[in-house]
Parts: structure tokens; C-alpha cells; sequence
């Protein structure tokens, strides 16, 4: 296994870096409330960084989604990227590919996916049934929806939607579906590799999140003195943060591992669900530290600590919560060596 990103997947995680922390700060954040930034959607867009995921894969993904995460930038990147372009470029009909992905690269089309928790049934290509949330339904024109062990697009403006409002501000909705016509994506396996693919992508997201976490507890643990020492000179603040490091570093190295494996054309269920698991479960830990080392300041609402924190509960309930990634994962550990 080798993880060094190659000239191409760094150069997009620069200039992602470079976008999103240019754009993607606490008080454009706070400005935008729980909606979505477009300029910084427009600004991605244009920097070429949603089409590149074509040519960077999994791996180069996940180096862009712990930039999002790393600033909880507020746009449909993570979703349009997973449920759109890598779903169509491995399992979009040729004539599918054509039609969505140049909406895809320039931002005129955003995908989002409706593969967890939803009662959705298909019949003669229509669609019925209720997802109730889904992340950043209220920017999508398209929603790639779970019906059985198939996968169907459908347009957003046929379903009805309602809005709803999340630990994170995701911009999601309810969707109901009452016999919307669907197109079929892919046949055998294809879900089951967008939801591993998905999986991948929201620990890299997670990874973020933490890493961003962590840095601001570090800076503020430094800056704050007590008794005439900074709190970062008391071990027990060493100690936490460390603790918080590891997890991190865990969270990310697993993600690393199910992309590369993905990139490389090998099997990747289970890594998918160990790193999912890892996400949710250290994901957890690290973003109370974060809140914990801050101190009175952690409780603070507005304080940007926070959003790391409400980010990764989100991140957590999103990927299925531990003990139900975990009992999967022994099942499919099980499955796979009977």
C-alpha cells in the first residue's frame, strides 16, 4: 500500500485547501446560517476541483473532503461528488455520463443521495416512498435514491420536499416520493459500491473535521495562560490532545486504506465499514476534546470550535452510529470467510 498522493491528487488538495480556506471562514459561515455558501460552490466549480475527482479518484476525494471538513465549509461537495460523479463515471450508462456530467463539473447539476434510511420501493421504474432527511436535498437537482438493491436517479423538482434542519447545517430536506419516474444506474453490485464509496468519502470528510478540531483546540491551549503557563504546558491537556491526535490519525489512515483499495480495483467493503466505523466512533471523542479543551469557550455557540463539534455528531448519525457499523462489519467479516 502507498498513500503518497500523487503530483495531481496534491495539486487538487492545494488549491482545495487554498479555496476553501480563503472562502470558508467563520464569518462567512456564520453568515451564510444554515444554507449553503453558492459563491464558494461557484468558486470550486470554477477552480475545476468537482470534475477533477474524475481523474484523482477515491483517494484524491478524500484528500478534498478533509479540507472541507477541516473548515465545515457549507456546500454540496462531499454529496455531488460521491452520489454524482464517481457513482456515473463507474455506473452511469454512457448516454447517463454524457447528459450529467458536464452539468456535474461546472456546478449547474448537484447530486445527493438518498441510500440511508429510507423505505423505498420501485415498480415498473417508478419510485415511492419517504426518505425522512437527506443531506443538501435543498441545493440538489438530482437525488440517487436506494429502492431495493438498485439504484435510480430521480429530479428533485418531482419529489416533494420539506425542509429540515439538522445537528449540522447540511441543507437537507424530507423527500416523499409518490411513483416518481426513476432511471436505473447500474446493475449488480452498484450499490453496494456507492454505499462503500460514500462511506470512504464522509470518514475522509470526518478526518477533516477533526484535524480542524484539534489545530484550533491546540492554538487556543497555547494562547490561554493560567497561573502565568499556558494550558498546553499541563499534562493533562498534553495528554487529551494526544489521545485526540491518534484518533484522528486512525480515522484518516483507514480512509486512506478503502480508497486506495477502491482506486486499485481490490475489494473494499469492509475497509469502507472500518473506517466508517472509526469516523464515527474516534470522530466522536475528538470533536468533545475539542470542545473540552477549549474550556467555558467550547460551550460557546458562535465560537468556530462548535461547528467541529455539531459537524462531527452529523458525521456520526450519517455513517450509521458505531455499534450498528460495527455489528455490520463482524457480519460481513462473517460472510466473507464462510
Amino acid at each position: 500500500m502507498d498513500f503518497t498522493p500523487t503530483e495531481e491528487q496534491e495539486a487538487a488538495r492545494q488549491l482545495a485547501a487554498e479555496v476553501f480556506g480563503d472562502l470558508a471562514t467563520p464569518e462567512r459561515l456564520a453568515a451564510a446560517g444554515r444554507d449553503s455558501d453558492p459563491e464558494l460552490w461557484k468558486a470550486l466549480c470554477a477552480a475545476g476541483l468537482v470534475g477533477a475527482v474524475e481523474e484523482v479518484g477515491l483517494l484524491g476525494l478524500v484528500l478534498l473532503l478533509e479540507e472541507q471538513g477541516r473548515t465545515t465549509a457549507q456546500v454540496p461537495f462531499a454529496a455531488s461528488c460521491v452520489y454524482g460523479v464517481l457513482a456515473l463515471a463507474a455506473h452511469g450508462s454512457a448516454e447517463q455520463r454524457d447528459r450529467l456530467l458536464p452539468g456535474l463539473r461546472d456546478g449547474s447539476v448537484v447530486v445527493t443521495g438518498a441510500l440511508f434510511d429510507g423505505q423505498v420501493t420501485e415498480e415498473g421504474g417508478r419510485l415511492s416512498g419517504v426518505v425522512p432527511w437527506v443531506p443538501w436535498l435543498r441545493d440538489a437537482t438530482h437525488v440517487l435514491v436506494a429502492a431495493g438493491a438498485g439504484l435510480w436517479l430521480v429530479r428533485a423538482a418531482d419529489a416533494a420536499q420539506e425542509a429540515v434542519e439538522l445537528t449540522a447545517p447540511w441543507a437537507a430536506g424530507r423527500l416523499t416520493l409518490e411513483g416518481i419516474p426513476g432511471e436505473r444506474v447500474g446493475g449488480a453490485g452498484a450499490y453496494e459500491d456507492v454505499l462503500a464509496t460514500a462511506r470512504t468519502a464522509f470518514a475522509g470528510v470526518q478526518a477533516g473535521v477533526c484535524a480542524g478540531s484539534l489545530a484550533r483546540a491546540v492554538a487556543y491551549t497555547n494562547e490561554r495562560e493560567q497561573f502565568g503557563k499556558p494550558l498546553a504546558a499541563k499534562q493533562g491537556v498534553q495528554l487529551k490532545a494526544a489521545d485526540a491526535y491518534m484518533d484522528t490519525e486512525a480515522i484518516r489512515v483507514t480512509a486512506y486504506e478503502a480508497a486506495w483499495r477502491r482506486d486499485s480495483g481490490l475489494p473494499y467493503g469492509t475497509h469502507a465499514l472500518t473506517a466508517a466505523w472509526w469516523a464515527s466512533e474516534a470522530g466522536k471523542r475528538v470533536v468533545h476534546a475539542g470542545q473540552h479543551l477549549h474550556g467555558g469557550m467550547g460551550a460557546d455557540v458562535e465560537h468556530p470550535v462548535h461547528r467541529h463539534f455539531l459537524w462531527g455528531r452529523q458525521l456520526d448519525a450519517y455513517l450509521g452510529c458505531g455499534s450498528e457499523v460495527l455489528e455490520e462489519l463482524g457480519e460481513s467479516i462473517v460472510e466473507e470467510s464462510s
